[in-house]
């Protein structure tokens, strides 16, 4: 494992992605430690430290933004703004046919389509700072310590407090684009994943002091240990179909012949569909709280009926729309058809293509399922053994599919730096 890691510095190209994507990771650390204008830091170190009950929308916000609502911090918000554009894009796109136009054509259309997610997301991010600031920052929320705000009350305050919200989220955002583009792994996920695990030391020492059972910390580390291996069998599970090519005659010589297999995962959306159900289903509250609807907040809080129903269902939405955006049949088909290759008993053209589609459809099912089952039932789990609010979000299986999803995706990455540069891969398997 040692001369593996070490491998990961000897390719410069390599070298200087990991780096960057360091550098850039600790830039984000920084900024969720830069206190916002106005705030009393005082009465923010007293929420800090201590543990206010009844606060699962405070903590499931928390956790989207990647890093702390309750911190006061530049980067408090997130990339929540930017997740809820890109949201709306990806819909529009399959929705409005210029949209879709526009997508079709190439990367220059994409980056058209991306400029126009990067504009959506400054109003987004200014509505949601709003909102933050006026129900959360500038509110009696922690009841438990007297009638305080985080932010001194008044209008010039909470707008100074908005626009550097909004400031951070935009330079997050950057942030993002470029760890995907000249660093390793996708950086808003990374940016995430980093938000996750940085607060769970914090929250595991709470666990192990304040519960009152020694065993609920063990029975709970066993279901943590037990939700991420059935993560990482079903990430890796995949369905492979034969792709028979034809043979050629070219002189005396015979080409093609070869059998090869054609993977599906089952979950081929990844963990984009809990993100994108987590982001819009955290909206509501954050609405009911800006417009003082009590009955909504209630009704949208995390582990409610309306909550859970709600989330299942829009898992497995995602789950088939983000897998319909990557996995198209049709062209497939075609595309094996003009290279000579077939599926062994399937009749090329539309019958390949129905074939795929069928697969498609039930490997997406099984996929949703799973995601909708580890993003509820452990969480379930870990509210009725009594843990705090945040070790149950996190048991709820939304930030282990983040945190296990993206870390494969990034030693993915890795490994493919390396075999290409004929180097034995990060985890083995070299060739």
């Amino acid at each position: 494992m040692i001369g593996r890691l070490v491998n990961l510095f000897r390719v410069p190209e390599l070298r200087s992605r990991i780096w960057i994507t360091v550098v850039f990771l600790v830039v984000y650390r920084v900024g969720m430690n830069v206190p916002l204008p106005g705030v009393n830091m005082t009465f923010l170190k007293q929420v800090v430290q201590g543990r206010e009950e009844g606060t699962d929308f405070l903590v499931l916000v928390n956790m989207l933004s990647g890093g702390g609502i309750a911190g006061c911090a530049l980067f408090s918000l997130g990339i929540m703004p930017y997740i809820s554009a890109s949201i709306i894009f990806s819909l529009l796109v399959k929705v409005v046919p210029q949209l879709e136009a526009i997508a079709k054509e190439g990367s220059a259309g994409q980056r058209r389509i991306n400029q126009w997610t990067r504009y959506a997301t400054v109003p987004l991010a200014f509505f949601q700072s709003w909102i933050v600031v006026r129900t959360i920052y500038q509110a009696n929320y922690f009841q438990g310590y007297g009638a305080q705000q985080l932010i001194d009350p008044g209008f010039f305050v909470a707008m100074g407090a908005v626009l550097a919200l909004t400031t951070g989220t935009m330079l997050l955002m950057w942030i993002g684009e470029q760890i995907t583009e000249h660093g390793v792994g996708n950086g808003i996920s990374l940016l995430i994943m980093a938000g996750i695990i940085a607060r769970l030391p914090e929250n595991v020492r709470e666990l192990v002091r304040n519960h009152p059972s020694p065993l609920t910390p063990v029975l709970l580390l066993a279901l943590f240990v037990g939700v991420v291996v059935v993560v990482v069998y079903i990430t890796k599970g995949t369905r492979k179909i034969p792709v028979q090519y034809a043979k050629l005659m070219r002189g005396r010589r015979v080409y093609g012949g070869q059998r090869h297999f054609l993977p599906i995962k089952v979950n081929q959306a990844g963990v984009m569909p809990v993100i994108f159900s987590s982001s819009l289903l955290a909206f509501p509250a954050m609405l009911g709280r800006g417009l003082g609807w009590t009955g909504l907040v209630n009704s949208m809080s995390y582990g409610s009926w309306w909550y859970t129903v709600l989330d299942i269902a829009l898992i497995f939405f995602f789950s088939y729309f983000w897998t319909s955006l990557m996995f198209n049949p049709a062209e497939m088909s075609k595309n094996m058809k003009e290279g000579g290759s077939f599926i062994p008993g399937i009749r090329p053209g539309r019958h390949t293509a129905d074939f795929l589609q069928r697969v498609m459809v039930h490997m997406t099912l099984a996929g949703a399922t799973f995601l909708a089952v580890i993003a509820l039932v452990p969480g379930w789990l870990a509210r009725n053994a009594d843990a705090p609010p945040q070790i149950a979000q996190f048991l709820g299986g939304t930030s282990i599919l983040i945190v296990v999803s993206v870390a494969l995706d990034l030693v993915d990455k890795l490994n493919s730096h390396l075999l290409m540069r004929r180097y034995e891969g990060f985890m083995g398997g070299g060739e």
